[in-house]
């Protein structure tokens, strides 16, 4: 089954006056969707436009994983482990905050930064954080965050291009660029697809496009 969920339907956050615009794909902060909580692990994929000096000052997280794809611009992160780092677009960011973490992030360039950030349910609690920036990640590399039970593919197909989408229980599809087709339906950039069961399926371009696609369990297992 794909249910595609257009970009224009996310809910609105972020403040505007602070020059941050979000845009959540699913239930999140003072917008609460009983029907709309999670897709397997995945429980926050939100879209997230900064102006220059404008950012998240420093806030808490436990037990997320948290992976983050720069589409254009450049984000400045600081953590309470110590670390600080620029994250460029093609770069992969991945927080596992585990037993907790304090973190920053902001635009300090002077041009304005878009990024989409992850957030995936851990299927163990508790643990010491860490951190990792993968560096132009390449087309056909899945990235792994283990504690989740998930694996992230970048797709980049070029016009007319197809491209296989993981057989998995669970596979949700994020157009970050471009357009592709799925199952039939015409995505453009910021719409995703929630795929269950999914086998067989491709995704053609229809532009130069580039797509996140996690690969996930049909139900995340804790303890």
């Amino acid at each position: 089954m794909i249910e595609v969920r257009r970009g224009a339907e996310r809910y609105r956050g972020g403040d505007p006056d602070a020059g941050i615009e979000s845009l959540h794909a699913f239930s999140f902060g003072p917008h609460f969707d009983p029907d709309n909580l999670r897709f397997g692990a995945l429980i926050a994929c939100n879209e997230e436009r900064l102006a220059a000096g404008a950012g998240f000052d420093e806030h808490p997280h436990s037990d997320t994983e948290i992976v983050t794809w720069v589409i254009e611009g450049e984000l400045t992160h600081r953590d309470s482990a110590g670390h600080e780092t620029t994250v460029r677009p093609g770069d992969l960011q991945r927080l596992s905050s585990a037993g907790g973490v304090r973190h920053v992030e902001r635009n300090t360039s002077g041009r304005p930064l878009r990024f989409v950030q992850m957030w995936l349910a851990p299927t163990e609690f508790g643990g010491e954080p860490s951190y990792e920036v993968v560096r132009g990640i390449a087309d056909g590399t899945p990235y792994a965050v283990p504690r989740a039970g998930a694996l992230l593919h970048v797709r980049r197909p070029a016009d007319g291009e197809r491209t296989a989408v993981p057989d998995a229980a669970r596979a949700y599809v994020h157009v970050v660029r471009g357009a592709v087709r799925l199952g039939g339906q015409e995505l453009g950039a910021g719409d995703a697809a929630r795929i269950t069961d999914g086998a067989g399926l491709e995704l053609t371009g229809l532009a130069a496009s580039e797509c996140l696609v996690w690969e996930m369990a049909a139900e995340p297992r804790y303890g």
